[in-house]
Order: C-alpha cells, then structure tokens, then sequence
C-alpha cells in the first residue's frame, strides 16, 4: 500500500478485509488480525454481545457467521478522519450487512487489527421514523370521525393488554425499563412496562432525600432527549424522578403503575409467556413473546440474617428502604456497611443529628468525586469534552471499545493519578482506621463496578467526616444483634435505637425465582460480572456482563438495566434484536453464554 495519508492507508485495509469476508477468505481475514486482538460484536454478526480475543477465536466466529452475514461496503466514517499516536491508528468505520447497518471503531497496530468494535445502527427496512422520514403528526385535509392524536393514543392505552398482546413486557419501570420501552417505542414494537410504583421516578423518590446521581450530567443522558444544558452536574433523587416521569409522558410509553408481576410461565410450543399482573387489585394475563427484567441491578436487597434480629428494640431497615435522617435526631445509629449507601446514609444523619456509627466489615475502593470527574471521565464525559466535540454517542462508543478483557490496564495508570494526587486524603482515612483498597489489580472504581457493582464509594463529603471522628468507625463483623445495639466479633457492642443494613443486594435472576420459579432462575445463572476471577467475580472469563442485553439460557427471557449510561446505551442492542425477532428475521446467536454460577 502506497498511499501516503493514514486515512487512505486505513481505506484501503478496509478495502482488503472487506473483500476477504465477501470472498469467504476466512484465513485471509484471519491474517489480517494480530495475535493479541479483540473483536467485540454488538449485534451485528453474532446476534449477540460478544468479544471474541485471538485470531483462533475470530476465525471460529467467522466460520460459523460469515455466510448468514453477508458483511460489505467497509467505509470510513462520514467526517471522521483517522488519527495515528503512538503507533496506533484509530479509525470510525461504517459498514453494513444483508440486514443492517453497522458503526464501529477500529484500531490498528503494525497493520493489522489489533481491537475492533462493530454494533448494530440500525435494521434495513425497519428504520426508526425520525430526520426526514419522522412522522407529519398534522392530519391535513378533511375526513369524516377522524380521530385526534390524543384519541389514538388513549385508544392504544386502553386496548393494549386487553384487546391486543404487547410483544415485550418490560417488568421494572426504573431508568432501565423507561430507557428500553423508549428504544421499542421508536421501533414499532408494542410494549407494556409494569412498575410497583404510583408514578414514574418513584424508585428515585422514595429513597433517602440525600441521595443524588454521582455520575456527572454528561454521563447519565437518556436516549433522544438529553438534559438541558443548565441541568445540575449531580442531579438529585426528586429532579431526576420528576425527568422520568416526564420523559414516559412525551415518549408515549405504556406505563402500568401500581402493577405487580405475579407469576409467569413460558410455553415453548407458542413461544409466548403467560403473565400474571395485579394492576391496581385487577387481575390482567399478558401474553408476551419476550419477558425483559429492568428490575435493577441493585434491586433485590441482600438483607443480612444475624442472630438475635428478631429481639431487637428499635428498628431496623435495608439500606433501600431508609427512609431518610429527619426522624433520628439524637438518635444512635449503628450502619453495617461501608459502600456508597453506607456513606451517603452516615453523612445525612449526622447532619441531622445523629449520632452515627459505620461498621466496616471489608475494604472499600475510595475516590474522590473531583478527581474522578477529571481524571476517570473528563477526556469523554465532561463539558471540556462536549466543547471539543465529543458527543455522548461517539464517548459511548469509545467507552464500548476497549475490550473487558485489557479495560484494567487503561484504568490502572489513571487510579495511580488520583492515589498521588489525593495522597494526604488517603493518609487521613487510613489514620482513621479506614480499610482502602483499589481493586484486585489496583485498576479502581470502573473494573469493581463492572466485575462486582459493589465495594467502592464516590466520596462527596462523608470521608472528611470519617477522617474528622464525627462519624466513628468500627472494623469488623457483626456477631450478633442484641435488644439494644450490635455485638462485633471483638466482642465489643454497639448501642443503637436504629440500625441501617447498607449490606447490598444479590442477583438479578433472584427476581427470575420469585416470578417464575427457582429451576428457571439457575437455568439462568447468575446476571453481572465478567468473570475475571477477583473478588465477588469468579472465573472462567466471560468477557461480556453475564446475561445482561442478550440471550440468556432461558428463550426469550432477557435482563437490563444498569446504571443511566449503560441503560442509554445498551437498550439500542437490546431492542434491536427484539424487532428483529418480531419481524421474523434470522438471528443465528454465536457464542450463547453458559451457565457457570447459579447466583
């Protein structure tokens, strides 16, 4: 190759591999991949998510997906102009196959491919109706009866459940099931989301008044409509609430509150489910195709059982269910727990108060939110890097691309930064008898949340309480509760009139036993995690979240949910192959996930 620009030198390596999948030269593509390479498939040639490492595994891929593929047109992105640093060459590509248009981000070291993102855009011939195909809304002209939009849009509110069966039924209606619903919505899928609440956002407004998002504005966008830009870089519980209540309004969802999922059973000679819901004490059976479970991540409490719980005199309650500081002044509070909950929880009562104590019973990751915000999201999710010109789409993508497999080595020199940085901090919590860690590999807060969802803490203010002795801090475990307090395996007993099990929360596929049965739950597996074999993510290597936005074991069950950034951005992959399914198309899924651990 002659050409002497990187983006013709880049066009014509995707010219060369372009040519060998439509030819069928499996080994020629295979060639053109390093040894160490990754390809991560959102969708597109796997029907599923899915990084395969190695050119064994490329090639393995390939031969069971090339000929149902039919991948072509490899182009440079509109507009995009690859960049070349330190020996790599990072390019936005755009491609398609027979039944979709895919995006994707290319890296290349000494020529050949060293990491490869391909995703999903969009479905030929089942685009969403937006730009210059988005829909009139104005009826022009003249026609006896017509009805107004209002009038359809309450007509499918009443017949959708009744008269006619939603495609998807989406149980949880927190960001997760608003995000998805919104996905589906644009894509001509019908779809109920079943919620236990009065209203939209309440699972952010019945928490504890303190809480706010600690990921910043620019990480947390919903899809289509974006927080305006004098939105609060931390949002409260309640605005964020009321967003979500707003959002399912303009998005014109099917929204059930006061509705419970009962029971649900699925019958494999249909393909369809058989749920039972109590709306608001009306008993209603739904027929759908596809059950998706958006009930949380952190969503089925782990309520700890200790001895003696049930002698104790005061009260007591799951972190979820606290409901705020107003009530205990003067009060003493034991919290067990020492993650985000736990901190937030202590910071607020001691405002109000309290006299509070936290139970430390395993070391926490802590990072500060400043350092964080600038050194861990600002070079994509900041307003330095919207002024640069850096979208929440384009972020995402990068974000997608650094494969799980080699994501720690890029989070381990930036968690060094904030170590440095921060070391006086550091001193002051570890003065205080605060057990820190950074992870398994020293690689922070984005690997433990990926690997675990848990054992770290965005500090906003309860640390310096810590370090001060305002908030006393106790290691160890809890032994026993007594009428009037905890005992610790020290032996020593904490006095308390309220105590706060910020103790975290299991599984999703817990949900999947309450609602179906506990042989379908296993069947499942357990839900989050890549296996990396640290601490609370045992092994083998998965390589992707476990059952999270793809097929699982059990047919057309599905999980999402998240955080808001992974409910934004995987709910595009996960309702994509819910159309495809509903519009018959073929979704050979390579690399079905198999069951290693149970919960």
């Amino acid at each position: 190759m002659l050409d002497s620009t990187v983006a013709d030198r880049t066009q014509a390596f995707l010219d060369e591999f372009g040519k060998a999948l439509e030819e069928g030269d499996i080994d020629a593509a295979r060639e053109m991949f390093l040894e160490d390479c990754y390809w991560r498939d959102l969708v597109t040639f796997t029907w599923n998510l899915k990084t395969v490492e190695g050119k064994d595994e490329v090639e393995d891929m390939l031969r069971h997906q090339l000929d149902t593929t039919k991948p072509r047109n490899w182009q440079l992105a509109e507009g995009e102009i690859p960049s070349e640093e330190d020996g790599v060459t990072t390019a936005w590509i755009e491609f398609e196959t027979d039944l979709a248009r895919g995006y994707g981000l290319l890296r290349l070291k000494d020529g050949k491919i060293w990491t490869l993102l391909t995703t999903m855009v969009e479905l030929k011939g089942f685009e969403e109706a937006k730009g210059f195909d988005r829909p009139l809304g104005a009826k022009h002209g003249a026609g006896k009866n017509r009805q107004s939009w209002a009038e359809e849009r309450e007509r499918e509110a009443q017949e959708l459940g009744y008269k006619t069966q939603p495609y998807v039924l989406v149980i949880g209606g927190g960001q997760g099931g608003i995000a998805l619903g919104a996905r589906l919505r644009q894509l001509g899928v019908p779809a109920i989301i079943v919620e236990k609440n009065d209203r939209p956002g309440d699972s952010w407004r019945k928490r504890y008044k303190s809480l706010c998002l600690h990921d910043p504005v620019w990480y947390d966008h919903l899809p289509y409509i974006k927080f305006p830009e004098n939105w609060p870089v931390f949002a409260p519980k309640d605005k964020i609430g009321d967003w979500l209540e707003m959002y399912t309004k303009v998005m014109e969802l099917n929204y059930w509150t006061r509705t419970t999922a009962k029971s649900a059973e699925y019958d494999e000679a249909a393909q369809e489910w058989t749920v039972v819901l109590d709306r608001d004490g009306e008993e209603v059976i739904l027929k759908p195709k596809h059950v998706v479970m958006a009930t949380g991540m952190s969503g089925k409490k782990r309520m700890p059982e200790f001895p003696g719980m049930d002698t104790f005199k005061g009260e007591q309650h799951h972190s979820s269910e606290h409901p705020g500081p107003d009530n205990y002044a003067g009060k003493k509070v034991v919290v067990v727990g020492s993650n985000n909950s736990a901190h937030d929880i202590c910071a607020a009562l001691w405002e109000h108060d309290a006299d509070v104590t936290m139970v430390q019973r395993s070391s926490t990751h802590i990072v500060r939110s400043d350092s964080l915000m600038e050194i861990g999201l600002g070079a994509l999710y900041s307003e330095e890097a919207v002024q640069s010109g850096m979208t929440t789409e384009k972020a995402d993508l990068i974000f997608a691309s650094l494969p799980y497999r080699i994501m720690h080595e890029f989070q381990i020199p930036l968690y060094e930064q904030m170590k440095e940085r921060d070391r006086d901090f550091y001193d002051g919590l570890e003065k205080a008898g605060f057990q820190l860690d950074w992870g398994d590999d020293g690689s922070g807060l984005f690997m433990k949340y990926l690997r675990r969802g848990s054992g770290y803490y965005i500090d906003v203010g309860a640390s310096q309480l810590i370090i001060d002795g305002e908030v006393k801090l106790k290691a160890g475990q809890v032994t026993e509760v007594v009428e009037d307090g905890v005992i610790l395996d020290s032996g020593e007993k904490l006095e308390a009139d309220l105590i706060v099990y910020a103790t975290g929360y299991n599984s999703m596929n817990g949900w999947v036993a309450d609602l179906i049965g506990q042989d379908t739950a296993d069947r499942v597996g357990k839900v989050w995690g890549l296996g990396s074999d640290t601490t609370k993510d045992p092994g083998p290597w998965e390589g992707e979240q476990r059952n999270m936005w793809k097929p699982t074991q059990v047919e057309n069950l599905w999980f999402h949910g998240g955080n808001l950034h992974q409910s934004r951005h995987y709910s595009q992959y996960l309702a994509l192959q819910l159309k495809a399914r509903m519009e018959g198309l073929p979704t050979p899924v390579y690399g079905l996930q198999e069951v290693h651990h149970l919960g």
